[in-house]
């Protein structure tokens, strides 16, 4: 007997091993952008959204940065600690890149739901979930 016809019929034998009931999956893991944030005469930027996430393993983390005109350069705006228990949660940061650096106006924010796991002595980031959006940053 050849290897091929072996491997098919192992590979069968295992298809129909498998469970034919409904898939039950983990509650889906996503971050939102809410489509305004506010720019305070000094500067601070507040960004805000929603998340979801199961448990992580270690600390867990939505960070938010934006960017104006160009996109290659994107300024963090704080970052908040997530609950990963499977409920939908808000998050805000705020944030103070220079007094001069952003206007009023369209802005491209990226959030991103991000846990630090510890690989020896190194944090390791693993992305739980990540969401970029045009928004509108308004005098606050």
């Amino acid at each position: 007997m050849s290897l091929r016809p072996a491997l098919g019929a192992a590979a069968l034998l295992l298809l129909a091993a498998l469970p034919t009931g409904p898939a039950t999956a983990a509650p889906a893991e996503n971050v939102t952008v809410a489509a305004t944030g506010t720019l305070a005469a000094d500067g601070t930027v507040t960004l805000s959204g929603t998340y979801r996430c199961v448990r992580g393993t270690s600390p867990v983390f939505v960070s938010s940065s934006v960017s104006q005109g160009t996109h290659e350069v994107k300024y963090g705006i704080g970052g908040t600690t997530a609950v990963c228990d499977g409920a939908e949660h808000r998050w805000q940061n705020t944030g103070k890149p220079s007094k001069d650096t952003l206007k009023a106006g369209t802005a491209q924010v990226e959030a991103t739901l991000m846990e630090l796991r510890f690989k020896g002595l190194l944090p390791l980031p693993v992305f739980h979930a990540a969401h970029t959006q045009a928004v509108t940053l308004g005098k606050g």
